[in-house]
């Protein structure tokens, strides 16, 4: 019975986790068109890192909750594009944009939202399985 509550704890480090994810997704798609007038001063997607460690070995391990352990930002460089006209341009006519792929922070989006889903399922089995075993002992 104790190993379903745990469940809750684990399940609900993870939606914490994938909304972590799911900010530092739509931040980096809200920055993805911002212009600067230097590759230092261009915004840097940012991208959570996760830890979780069992606790035991073999089939004595038990799940422990997911942790964020911070927030790292690409190291990719940001994109030059030449626009002589924009006011933010540097000497030699550049912008330069993020290094956000929107591609891939849709998919980062659709994988959190769905992580995000199957705990919450988790979490209803859960619930539905304790009520059960409650019920048992009322008959």
């Amino acid at each position: 019975m104790s190993n379903l509550f745990k469940l809750f704890d684990v399940s609900g480090s993870a939606l914490s986790a994938q909304s972590v994810r799911l900010n530092a997704v739509a931040s980096n798609m809200a920055n993805a068109q911002v212009v600067s007038g230097s590759p230092e001063q261009a915004y840097r997607a940012k991208h959570p890192v996760f830890a979780s460690v069992l606790q035991g070995v073999g089939p004595n391990a038990t799940a422990t909750p997911v942790q964020v352990v911070g927030v790292m930002e690409s190291q990719a460089e940001a994109r030059a594009e030449y626009a002589p006209n924009h006011p933010l341009a540097d000497e030699q006519g550049y912008v330069y944009k993020p290094n956000v792929n929107v591609v891939e922070e849709m998919a980062n989006m659709i994988s959190a939202s769905r992580s995000y889903q199957n705990n919450v399922e988790v979490m209803n089995t859960t619930k539905q399985l304790l009520l059960r075993t409650l019920q048992l002992g009322q008959q």
